[in-house]
């Protein structure tokens, strides 16, 4: 269960100290996750952060955070990359000493981001690392199921990104 301090809301281009620091614990500690690496996101200036940041007051896309406190411990975001594949779970992260059932954070972002893809589909879909065995056993007990859908997975150290797509109505 979530602490009562948790809260869950969009992102604001005034967070964008916040999105950095995020996602640089985020490419440090999963870096097959996220299409992106630290070295890259790290030589990104201000304007880029803001711009990040900006996602989560879009109307075409969204970007959520969990805060407990003052910590921020964990993002994801979705957006429509065309119409006929629907929403798109992406950028999702829970830090290490929050991760778990009994935290409640990764499911608590989840709800939130289905209630807004099901405003926009029937379905949520996703991309997942196949050498990213946690993810996936966490999607699949979340109600993903694999497509058959794989692409190449465009970084080192290579391999596939498996699509998963969960029912929403």
């Amino acid at each position: 269960m979530p602490r009562p301090d948790l809260v869950i809301r969009p992102t604001r281009e005034d967070d964008w100290r916040d999105v950095r620091a995020l996602r640089l614990e985020m490419l440090q500690d999963t870096p097959i996750a996220f299409g992106d690496t630290l070295e890259r996101a790290r030589e990104f200036d201000e304007a880029e952060w803001r711009t990040r940041a900006k996602r989560g007051e879009s109307s075409e896309q969204t970007a959520l955070v969990a805060i407990e406190g003052d910590r921020w411990v964990g993002t994801m975001g979705c957006y429509v990359p065309d119409a006929a594949t629907g929403p798109l779970l992406v950028g999702v992260y829970v830090s290490p000493d929050r991760r778990g059932e009994e935290a409640g954070i990764t499911r608590a972002l989840l709800e939130a981001i289905e209630g807004w893809a099901a405003e926009r589909a029937d379905t949520l879909r996703l991309e997942v690392h196949e050498d990213n065995p946690r993810a996936r056993r966490y999607y699949e007990r979340m109600g993903f199921t694999y497509t058959g859908h794989r692409r190449a997975y465009e970084l080192e150290p290579g391999g596939l990104e498996l699509e998963m797509v969960k029912r929403l109505r």
